[in-house]
């Protein structure tokens, strides 16, 4: 497998580029050598510039829940298109995307569309704030929730990669009001609300996806929303990577918890750039035109990303995909561990629904301390004969892997196959 293209945009790429790349992780460096370079994707299937193809479980990290240009998906952007691309006026598919949404998540009745998860995320947390009259938001270790100032600390997966333990450029008074909890720990939390008397809110990611794939454990999120609503703070529910993962909704009902408010990423534009927030009214009517929180932007409810986010759930929620989910997620977890058994490598797996991470670690992942102990080095060379052998992961120990609705049996077989030929290298090592 050559990659001589991808090498030679690369160069190029360093001229005008910061890095080469528009986001940190893309530049491999955790996982050593240069980034590939993307040309097209189709279903499952995602092929390079120089013609590599490869079983997609990156997928955009995540949106691409039916897979790449799905033919209706793919229609109604056609169509779409035809209208126009940006209005910066209202049209009738916000309504009918927002309906679908507020349906899908009990307790939301009603959402604000925004341009990314990022400012999806720090609109929730004025919103918090404006609701609650109070200032601070406890946050858990490795949870990333975008690179808004007040949360790009203890964020996870880029930050880790780099092994940078913050971002320059972010003033000490844009932080302070950041406290930061330990995921799976409610006791963490409770230590914050005794010392602090002004918390809005806290928020988490359901099932955490960027320190890898760790899930809640004995109840925490129930408790959790219990806790914080007892201390008149809300739970802010950030389901950017989850939302429409675990069922057609997010994993809130799965774990039997129910947002204040909850934050929405670009699955809900079948990929494109789009996020939301939503909440119950007593919360929604503080964001202006009705209260006076405020929060705009031209290009939120884009007519292309609306009608894309249509096409995509409509299908997502006839297609059902997600008892197909677990039982494919199963058996890349059974044989990511019966292969690493047969090698000698030790690993410890964690999946949810969809999404699926081996740790290069001997512990039981709970929380970010415990993803920390994995082994990047080793994940490297894995990461690289998966490449290789036709499979394209996220080139970070601490990402998530996604399936899609268009993963065949086929491609399971090639993964598999790919699994077998890594763990073999790692044991090389």
């Amino acid at each position: 497998m050559e990659f001589k293209k991808s090498q030679e945009l690369y160069t190029k790429g360093l001229e005008h580029l910061v890095g080469a790349v528009n986001s940190p992780v893309r530049a491999f460096a955790s996982v050593g050598g240069n980034p590939l370079f993307i040309k097209k994707a189709k279903g499952s299937k995602i092929t390079d510039v120089d013609g590599n193809t490869y079983v997609d479980l990156v997928l955009s990290y995540g949106p691409m829940v039916l897979g790449h240009r799905h033919k209706k998906v793919q229609s109604a952007i056609t169509k779409a298109l035809k209208n126009g691309y940006s209005f910066g006026a209202s049209t009738k598919n916000e309504i009918k995307l927002a309906k679908i949404i507020c349906d899908a998540f009990p307790g939301m009745d009603k959402v604000r569309f925004v341009n990314s998860g990022t400012e999806a995320v720090l609109s929730g947390i004025r919103l918090a704030r404006a609701f609650t009259g109070k200032d601070k938001i406890i946050k858990f270790s490795g949870c990333y929730h975008g690179h808004q100032d007040a949360l790009l600390v203890a964020a996870g997966s880029g930050l880790a990669t780099l092994s940078l333990p913050g971002s320059k450029g972010v003033p000490e008074g844009a932080v302070k009001n950041t406290l930061i909890a330990k995921y799976n720990d409610l006791e963490s939390v409770k230590l914050h609300f005794e010392t602090h008397d002004d918390i809005a809110g806290v928020i988490i990611e359901p099932v955490a996806g960027n320190m890898g794939v760790v899930t809640p454990q004995n109840n925490f999120l129930k408790e959790l929303k219990e806790y914080v609503n007892s201390k008149g703070a809300l739970l802010i529910v950030d389901e950017v990577m989850t939302g429409f993962r675990s069922k057609f909704g997010g994993a809130q009902e799965l774990f039997d918890v129910e947002a204040d408010i909850t934050c929405l990423g670009k699955v809900i534009g079948g990929g494109f750039p789009v996020g939301a927030y939503g909440a119950r009214n007593e919360i929604m009517e503080m964001v202006a035109p009705l209260g006076g929180m405020y929060q705009a932007g031209t290009l939120s409810g884009n007519p292309i990303a609306m009608a894309a986010g249509i096409s995509t759930l409509t299908e997502l929620k006839k297609q059902n995909p997600y008892e197909k989910f677990n039982e494919l997620a199963q058996i890349i977890e059974v044989f990511l561990l019966e292969s690493a058994k047969k090698y000698g490598v030790e690993i410890t797996v964690n999946r949810f629904g969809s999404m699926i991470n081996p740790f290069f670690t001997n512990k039981e992942v709970e929380n970010f301390e415990d993803a920390q102990t994995s082994n990047t080095k080793k994940f490297a060379v894995f990461f690289w004969e998966m490449i290789k052998n036709g499979v394209f992961l996220p080139p970070s120990q601490f990402e998530a892997w996604f399936l899609s609705s268009a993963i065949t049996e086929k491609d399971v077989k090639k993964i598999t196959k790919a699994i077998e030929k890594s763990m073999e290298a790692v044991a090389k090592m």
